[in-house]
């Protein structure tokens, strides 16, 4: 079984520190500052700088895919701001918003995983808004993602983060956002990308219940403000998505008891995918073999992950 754990750091070093104890063999950070020494020397992460671009805007911190064992090997695979990248490399439309890389468990075939962050944005002064929203952002990075996927099957993808939106409702029941956040999740589907949780049971849900909440709603909080506290938490920000190939094999949970909480605003998210059994391997190589006589699937000679156009 793979372990990964999804999780906003909200730039603290003690929640790097939480992250050493976790069992984890991956970790898909945001708002990662720069880990400290003590845990610097204790992962391995690719060289990127530990800032999120943006014009006037201070932030030293980033996505990123920390390997956190041995027991699975990483080839990361480095973004480039857009004017830079050559064909076939990471594009990114924000460098630090998308980190990807290639993982390699010792059995079962090889996946892509990528730690998404969405920042808050203002609207411009034609808009005639205060507001601020972070769905454009989180499309920016969908289409950056999109790099690796040829269509909407085939690929073995797990895509988390905080997204800063909301799932299946807007904020006090504003139907207008409601409809702006579902096209995220249309978006992410029409990809091959499914939404799989957290989702209750497999979380504490908001208690008592928010009346913005729709009653349906299996929604589990994953972020509480600096009014509230992990008890007190309403709202689900961070999401988890897989490749419908690995969506049977893939468990997620929120750790978001209040005792469990940890040091940042955001609770992890812990997400396991089980490998088959050896016994399947000869299983898995023959279907992919048919699939690539039938046109579908195209193995690359370095790396069994990429799908073909």
């Amino acid at each position: 079984m793979l372990k990964i754990i999804a999780w906003n750091l909200a730039h603290r070093e003690e929640s790097w520190r939480l992250l050493l104890n976790t069992s984890a063999d991956i970790a898909l950070v945001q708002e990662a500052a720069a880990p400290p020494p003590d845990v610097a020397q204790r992962i391995v992460v690719d060289t990127a700088p530990w800032q999120t671009a943006g014009a006037r805007q201070y932030r030293p911190w980033r996505t990123a895919v920390v390997k956190l064992s041995d027991r699975v090997n990483v080839e990361w695979l480095g973004a480039k701001a857009i004017v830079d990248a050559e064909p076939c490399e990471l594009a990114a439309s924000r460098l630090g918003t998308l980190a990807a890389a290639i993982l390699s468990p010792p059995t079962g075939e090889p996946l892509i995983v990528a730690s998404m962050y969405a920042p808050w944005e203002k609207f411009h002064a034609a808009a005639r808004s205060r507001e601020i929203y972070a769905d454009a952002s989180v499309h920016r990075v969908i289409s950056d993602l999109t790099a690796f996927i040829g269509h909407n099957h085939g690929h073995r993808i797990i895509a988390a983060g905080d997204l800063n939106i909301l799932y299946g409702y807007g904020e006090h029941g504003n139907h207008y956002w409601a409809s702006r956040y579902d096209t995220v999740f249309n978006r992410m589907a029409a990809l091959g990308l499914s939404f799989v949780g957290p989702q209750a049971p497999n979380g504490r849900q908001a208690a008592p219940w928010p009346e913005e909440l729709p009653q349906a709603s299996k929604n589990v909080p994953t972020y509480y403000t600096s009014r509230k506290n992990p008890a007190s938490a309403t709202r689900q920000l961070d999401f988890v998505f897989a490749s419908k190939a690995l969506t049977d094999r893939v468990s997620v949970r929120a750790i978001n008891e209040p005792d469990e909480w940890g040091p940042s605003d955001h609770c992890r998210v812990e997400i396991e995918v089980q490998q088959p059994a050896k016994g399947s391997i000869i299983r898995l190589v023959k279907e992919a073999v048919q699939r690539r006589g039938d046109g579908e699937l195209t193995l690359s000679p370095r790396k069994h992950y990429q799908s073909s156009a």
